[in-house]
This record gives C-alpha cells, structure tokens and sequence, in this order.
C-alpha cells in the first residue's frame, strides 16, 4: 500500500515539474504565457510586452502593462488559455515553480530568491532575509544599509538620473548613495569612470574628496591670479548648504564652514 502511493505521489511530482526550466523567454523560465489585458495580446512576460509595445512607431499607441491586472494566461505545455493560477487546470503541470498570485508572476528559477514584499506591493529577488522594507524610502534595501543609510521619502519611486529608467520594478540592481539618492548600480560605476563625483540630483560629493581638495589647496597656493581678478564672491556649498565669501579663483572656491570645493558662486 506504501508503495503504491510513493510511486503515485511521484507521478504526481513528475507531472507538476513536466518541462521546467525548458520553457520562457530572455527574461524568465516559466510554463506559460501572458495575455495582456491592455492589447489583448500574448507575450511570455511584461518586459517582453513593454520592449514590444514601446518600439511602436506611433507614440500614441505606446504602453506598459499592468501586472496586476493580468487575469488569462497560456499554459506552454498543452496551450490551454485559463484563469491565473499556479497548475494549468487542464494537463496539471506547474507553470512557475515560483508563483505570487497578486503580481501574476511565474519563475521557474528558483536560485533567484523571488519573495513578494507586501509594502511595495510586488515581488523582488535576492532572499527575504537579505532584505527589509525601508517606510520612509518606500522600497526594500539589503539588510546592510537598515541602520548607515540616509532615507530620502520615496527615493526608489523615481528615475535613475542617468538612463531614466523607473527604479522602483526596475530589474538592474540599484545603488543608494550617501546623500540619500539612488541610482543603477552601472549607472554609477559608469560615472566615476568619467570622473563625475557629485550625485546628479543633489551635487552632493559621493566619497570622500579630501585628497582632492589638498590638491587644490595646493594648486591654488601656487597660481597667483592677476590684480583685477582680485576680489571676493559669494559662494553655496554643495555639500554642507552654508554659505560664505572667499576670493575668486580660477581653479575653485573653498567653503568656509567645511572646506570642500564643492561650491557654486551665487
């Protein structure tokens, strides 16, 4: 009697793992398709229906769809079209090993440590328990930055000041800088290698510049401006937000209250 129930529970686990991993697109392995409830039409996943619909030609019919609102999806295995829900309801396999019934979303590839966060409202990766849920900044940051990071109100619900892309579903990893703000990760490894040290947004300095700043020092020690360029101006400084009034010079202005060069004559 044992027996015959192990060998029908394995069955069973064959029928629910029947093609896993073999199906889906560039973005997902999953076991099913999508039909877009804002076109009608089908595609394996929203980034795919978003790359589609963006690149028509004509403007007006561009759009992005609304995961939440998918309700009919496409088993890969028999093409039975159906209701959201984890098991196709006609051949009985699982069309995502990972499934979150309020974002619609099917994943095959568990490694990615897919979880649903209940205050952003959609489904992340990278483990629940390396991550928490940040109010103030309203997304979910890695445990490592909950107590040495400066919240900024709804920092993740922008556009990354380099491409333009939404943060908040973005599927590139994101960075917070110590002003507060955030970026994509290679979006910001891609600015430092042009030698841009101030947060786009702010004009905060994003690491610590004082090697710099005692090479301006010196530089300004050294060059000598003429008489009529002689004569003091008003400055802001971009990093602590005093004001002060020191000497033009051509090479830069230095805060009297904190002594970075990031500054901006007023």
């Amino acid at each position: 009697m044992e027996e015959g129930e192990s060998v029908i529970r394995q069955q069973d686990n064959n029928r629910l793992d029947f093609g896993k991993l073999q199906h889906g697109c560039e973005h997902y392995r999953r076991r099913c398709k999508l039909r877009a409830p804002c076109c009608n039409q089908i595609f394996t996943c929203r980034h795919c229906h978003n790359s589609a619909m963006g690149a028509l030609s004509n403007p007006k019919d561009r759009h992005e769809i609304v995961r939440h609102d998918v309700s009919q999806v496409i088993c890969a295995i028999c093409n039975t079209e159906q209701q959201v829900a984890h098991i196709c309801s006609k051949c009985g396999v699982k069309m995502g090993e990972y499934f979150c019934e309020i974002c619609k979303f099917y994943d095959d590839d568990t490694t990615k440590g897919q979880f649903h966060c209940d205050d952003c409202g959609i489904c992340r990766v990278g483990g629940r328990e390396k991550f928490f849920h940040c109010k103030k900044c309203g997304s979910c940051y890695t445990v490592n930055v909950r107590d040495n990071h400066l919240c900024v109100e709804n920092s993740m619900k922008n556009y990354c000041p380099i491409c333009y892309e939404y943060l908040f579903d973005s599927v590139q990893r994101t960075t917070i800088m110590s002003c507060g703000h955030t970026m994509h990760d290679h979006c910001f490894e891609e600015m430092f290698k042009q030698n841009q040290y101030r947060c786009p947004i702010c004009s905060k300095s994003l690491s610590d510049m004082s090697t710099t700043w005692r090479r301006l020092d010196a530089e300004i020690e050294a060059t000598d401006m003429p008489e009529e360029y002689r004569y003091e101006v008003p400055i802001l400084c971009n990093d602590c937000n005093n004001t002060s009034k020191v000497m033009f010079h051509i090479i830069g202005h230095k805060c009297g209250h904190c002594e970075s060069y990031n500054t901006r004559v007023i």
